[in-house]
């Protein structure tokens, strides 16, 4: 069972920097593609950047293309998402997802979602 853990949330100013970490835990071979995604209040959540082949491939949102990054830590069994130059509209709760690589009878993907964690972006 894989099991995911954001931490790194808060409250940052405009123009300003925080690095959100995920720990996978878990069987974790099984894990076809790690993402991260956002769900601001009263909106859909939506996929902000989607890693796969161990990172040798990797999408991102226009909305934050430039501004934030993803990367692993294998010997962590982590994945980051460094995000920079925030702005209001980047307020929301930020989840980490791993996409299993497989889709289920009924028609979903399987993948994991864990609990997520508040980025606050104001002055």
């Amino acid at each position: 069972q894989v099991r995911l853990v954001e931490s790194g949330g808060g409250l940052v100013q405009p123009g300003g920097s925080l690095r959100l970490s995920c720990v996978v835990s878990g069987s974790t071979s099984g894990i076809y593609a790690m993402g991260w995604y956002r769900q601001g209040s009263g909106k859909e959540r939506r996929e902000l950047v989607a890693s796969t082949d161990g990172g040798l491939s990797t999408t991102y949102a226009d909305s934050v293309k430039g501004r934030f990054a993803i990367s692993r830590d294998n010997n962590k069994n982590a994945v980051y998402l460094q995000m920079n130059d925030l702005k209001p509209e980047d307020t929301a709760i930020y989840y980490c997802n791993a996409d299993l690589g497989r889709w289920l009878p009924d028609g979903r993907r399987d993948e994991r979602w864990g609990q997520g964690t508040q980025v606050t972006v104001s002055s």
